[in-house]
């Protein structure tokens, strides 16, 4: 150990201290709206086989739900898998449900406790073994366990400058050395976030006269039995306490073992001394309940100082001794009232000074000075901890009035732009969803390319890649190259017999321009050879001036290098998502458009519907923003109108001539209405294309015809190999269709068989 200490303190300024991974296990409670008590519902059909979901389980009772983050390589991100796991559990359970924001429980009775129906027999009879010698109300208290792995280069480095012969060693030294001083300084940490300070009526045989810092951090909370008392003064004396402890019966399994912290990276504790220890988890956070996801960034950052603080501490010299003390100074503070300081005897002053020649020797960034300032300002006044914050809210020694008003405003939060996936806006919205489907069906999900849209899933094995929610493996690698270039598409389409707009491609301007006399007495559209969401495309359905069609063509070269001039289709275009041989969806799509009401010009009707929350911008909302850009406004021009103009009441003005939704088009979901035959046709031409998913939009003047090959009654305009899922499942108008569901349902039939 002696190789250990002072190891940071001897270490250059360029040591990557803050490199670590992390990991965040959040427990709730299910709680029912209508009775404000412990749901009495099976866990959540919508959760999947909870036997292997990564992400959410049900811990001791059928009720408590486990939220568990993957791996993180940084704090942020694994605050972000938190939120985002939270998200879909708040939006997968019942409507009338939501999570339980405290630790300590609503009022509820030993009988409202189901234990979960787990199928692994140990997990159930472990479970049970619990209930009998803990009773089921202690397992209802719900924590926060925070993991931290320290990062490879840090260790590697330490390990250079330890002088240590075997890396498995100085690792098991290094986090024994953590636990010990976590385990000595433990108390600072309950002082800074206990956040449950009392206990509802008939939680305890005798119920507290006044509110304390955190009841789930003292022995009331759920801890061993008196008999049960491990050492961390040396790793061989740990796992043979705890073995001994097993063999006895005092512990029906090792993980019975509820220690503050606990060693982890093996199955078996004895398998560390070969092995070694890879990570650390602590179990002592009370859940925020100021905060949807149980803990703040600043919190799992200040954590992360903290522990490093503990790594720039010299090890304790006597160690049981040291740990027995530092014990019965965390059960006072945890019992003590929320508003009172830091007891004369806690040596708070050793934590901050460590923190402080952390912050000075590695020259960490002004953000972790920002966190010691706040913890000094905690210290300095009660208030401003967390237990502080929640003594406000304490109405005649109950939470339960707060705790419902919290846990109803985050699951109205959750429902807030229901169609986004927490944490990723900022991604594609039909990648969000195909994310959302993936956590809450228990698919591990890995961002490859958050900008590309890129994903790697995987179950057990079975890998799959995915990239802008719906490109796969499933499509051959040309596919959507092809679809891509629509001469290409046009081709392959009528080399198959189907129909497809007659015209002509240009790759200058000069070259377009002369081609204006063949068509100058026809209905035209012009658009770029090989963009996608509607971008740079004009549409005159009635012949057009050559100064608007020399503006056309400048519009569509500023997206592609080549473009497209072709006949004018009559009739209403409609969109068909097909997927593996199959029409799943159809969507009808008005252009963007408003109407008038006889007293607001274009330009405010414009901005009134886009105060509509669906729409936002770049493909992160179901509907877009409505731009008054050159092309609506050569399409007003045409109509004789400008954004300053008034429209009679029930007026309606056209500001595009595509109905894309990405160019501020309306979704019209029509499904159900669409005649088969149509559909079966749209099937077609996709597999014509070779195309495993992708969108077929169609020009169909009357559907009232059925279609078939021979006589399709209806023109293709385009086959599009990133066809917007959302827009079919998130529709102005209409039920909608579940699609990206259906597409991981394709990938991974053997864990979604039904949706």
């Amino acid at each position: 150990m002696s190789n250990i200490d002072q190891l940071l303190q001897q270490s250059p300024q360029n040591l990557p201290v803050l490199q670590a991974t992390f990991g965040l296990e959040r427990e709730s409670l299910r709680i029912d709206q209508k009775t404000q008590r412990l749901a009495q519902t099976p866990h959540p059909h919508k959760l999947g086989s909870r036997s292997y979901h990564p992400y959410i389980q049900t811990d001791y009772s059928e009720p408590q739900l486990e939220l568990i983050t993957p791996v993180a390589k940084s704090s942020k991100e694994v605050l972000r898998f938190l939120g985002a796991i939270t998200d879909v559990a708040q939006r997968s359970i019942d409507n009338d449900q939501y999570l339980w924001p405290l630790s300590m429980p609503p009022q509820l009775r030993e009988d409202e406790i189901e234990i979960a129906r787990l199928e692994d027999p140990f997990e159930l009879s472990y479970r049970q073994h619990l209930a009998e010698k803990y009773g089921k109300m202690l397992q209802s208290m719900s924590g926060i366990h925070y993991n931290i792995e320290l990062g490879a280069d840090l260790l590697k480095l330490l390990f250079e400058r330890s002088g240590c012969q075997s890396l498995i060693a100085f690792k098991n030294d290094l986090y024994l050395k953590l636990a010990q001083n976590f385990l000595s300084y433990r108390w600072f940490l309950t002082y800074l976030y206990g956040a449950s300070p009392i206990a509802e009526q008939g939680f305890f045989e005798k119920g507290l006269t006044a509110p304390v810092r955190s009841l789930r951090n003292s022995h009331l909370g759920y801890v061993n039995t008196e008999d049960v008392s491990v050492p961390f003064d040396s790793l061989e004396n740990y796992i043979s306490s705890i073995e001994h402890y097993v063999s006895t019966g005092a512990l029906s399994a090792e993980k019975e073992f509820y220690s503050a912290v606990r060693l982890r990276g093996s199955k078996h504790n004895r398998d560390y001394l070969t092995k070694g220890i890879t990570y650390l988890e602590f179990r002592c956070f009370d859940l925020n309940p100021f905060d949807n996801r149980g803990i703040t960034q600043e919190t799992i950052d200040s954590i992360h100082l903290f522990i490093l603080a503990m790594l720039w501490l010299d090890a304790p010299q006597a160690v049981s001794l040291s740990l027995d003390k530092a014990a019965g100074l965390n059960e006072k503070i945890a019992l003590s009232h929320p508003l009172e300081k830091l007891p004369q005897e806690a040596p708070y002053q050793d934590v901050l000074t460590a923190m402080e020649e952390l912050i000075r020797h590695f020259q960490l960034p002004a953000y972790y000075e920002q966190l010691l300032a706040d913890i000094k300002g905690q210290i300095s006044n009660p208030r401003l901890t967390v237990g502080g914050h929640l003594l406000e809210h304490i109405d005649n020694l109950s939470l339960e009035t707060f705790g419902q008003q919290k846990g109803k405003e985050y699951h109205d939060y959750a429902w807030q732009a229901y169609y986004a996936l927490k944490g990723y806006e900022n991604m594609e919205l039909s990648t969000q969803m195909l994310l959302f489907d993936a956590i809450q069906k228990g698919i591990h999900f890995d961002i490859l390319d958050e900008s590309d849209q890129f994903l790697k899933l995987w179950h057990a094995k079975h890998i799959e890649y995915v990239k802008n929610g719906n490109m796969t493996s499933k499509d051959n690698y040309v596919v959507p190259l092809a679809m891509a270039n629509k001469v290409v598409t046009k081709k392959i389409l009528r080399e198959h017999g189907y129909p497809v707009p007659a015209g002509a491609e240009f790759d200058s301007k000069d070259e377009a321009l002369r081609y204006y006399q063949q068509v100058e007495k026809q209905a035209i559209v012009v658009k770029p050879k090989s963009t996608n969401f509607g971008l740079g495309i004009s549409i005159f359905d009635t012949p057009t001036s050559l100064t608007d069609y020399e503006k056309a063509l400048d519009i569509a070269f500023l997206e592609d290098s080549s473009v497209l001039v072709e006949e004018f289709i009559a009739g209403t275009e409609y969109r068909f998502f097909v997927l593996d041989g199959k029409c799943e969806a159809v969507l009808l799509r008005v252009a963007a458009n408003v109407v008038g009401d006889g007293r607001q010009t274009i330009q405010q009707l414009v901005d009134q519907k886009n105060q509509n929350p669906l729409r936002g911008r770049d493909h992160r909302s179901p509907l877009e923003i409505i731009d008054l850009g050159d092309i609506e406004l050569l399409m007003l021009q045409q109509q004789g109108c400008t954004p300053e103009s008034i429209l009679p009441a029930g007026v309606k003005v056209n500001l595009r001539g595509n109905s894309n939704i990405s160019t501020g088009g309306d979704s019209i979901d029509i499904t159900e209405e669409m005649d088969s035959s149509y559909k079966q046709l749209a099937a077609d031409m996709a597999k014509a294309m070779g195309a495993w998913a992708c969108g077929v939009d169609l020009i169909i003047p009357d559907t009232s015809l059925k279609a078939t090959k021979e006589n399709p009654h209806c023109t293709c305009i385009e086959l599009n190999f990133n066809p917007s899922m959302y827009m079919h499942t998130y529709c102005q108008e209409g039920p909608g269709q579940v699609i990206t569901g259906k597409i991981l349902a394709k990938l991974f039939p053997e864990v979604i068989a039904n949706i």
